[in-house]
């Protein structure tokens, strides 16, 4: 019996001469391994809807804890605008390979449904780096260490914050705050804004280079300090930053 299940493919490998194993994050079973037989074939109706970041829904013979076999793909999007410019490819990698990381300890629909949002605000033409940032403050929850971003996460205080630390989790306000770097207030009002946001129905984004500095380099040393999460895509695209 033919399952249908939405997913994207964030990695594919070869099984033969001409077929290919491919891991798709999908809504319904988080992530599954696919046997596309035949799929490396030139003739194969396979060949182009198995690639990396192919979003759609897969039909499939499907089996619980095991390699599945797929019968076909419908594409929903095949984010055309991502696959063709590298620095998008690259974010998209990461949000990839970081939301199987985030699956593997928390199996919650709503990682698959804001990564798919994610993708589709990218191959839009939204700035890639806040798109990325806000999914990655996100997935704090699920990960279950979110920072303090309501009070100082020190004394609790609610005014004269200052600045967010990795190192101290959260929040500083004026007098806890000992020789933390000081961020833009701008910085401290979007990562709050980043995390209540519904990323579906962004329509603008205007944030200056220095708030996203901040926010990035922030949401960094908290994955560094908290997650034990280690994403070679995300140094990648560090180095991209500095280019």
């Amino acid at each position: 019996m033919i399952t249908k299940v939405e997913g994207i493919v964030f990695s594919e490998r070869d099984y033969n001469e001409t077929s290919k194993i491919i891991n798709v994050i999908t809504k319904e079973y988080g992530i599954i391994g696919l046997l596309a037989k035949g799929a490396k074939s030139i003739k194969s109706d396979l060949r182009t809807v198995t690639s990396k970041m192919t979003y759609g829904y897969f039909n499939i013979y499907y089996k619980e804890n095991k390699l599945s076999l797929l019968s076909s793909v419908d594409v929903i999007d095949n984010l055309k605008n991502i696959k063709k410019d590298i620095t998008k490819i690259s974010y998209a990698s990461f949000l990839l390979d970081l939301a199987s990381q985030v699956i593997k300890q928390n199996n919650h629909c709503d990682i698959y449904t804001l990564l798919v949002n994610s993708l589709l605000k990218i191959n839009e033409g939204f700035d890639p780096l806040v798109i990325t940032n806000i999914l990655e403050l996100k997935y704090l929850d699920y990960l279950g260490v979110m920072p303090i971003i309501d009070k100082c996460s020190y004394c609790g205080n609610t005014s004269n914050i200052i600045t967010i630390s990795a190192h101290r989790g959260g929040y500083l306000c004026k007098n806890c705050r000992q020789n933390e770097r000081i961020v833009s207030l701008k910085a401290i009002k979007l990562i709050r804004m980043f995390y209540y946001v519904d990323i579906s129905k962004i329509s603008t984004l205007n944030i200056g280079n220095q708030a996203k500095k901040e926010i990035n380099q922030f949401l960094d040393e908290y994955y560094d300090r908290y997650t034990g999460l280690y994403l070679k895509s995300k140094h990648f695209l560090n180095n991209l930053l500095k280019l």
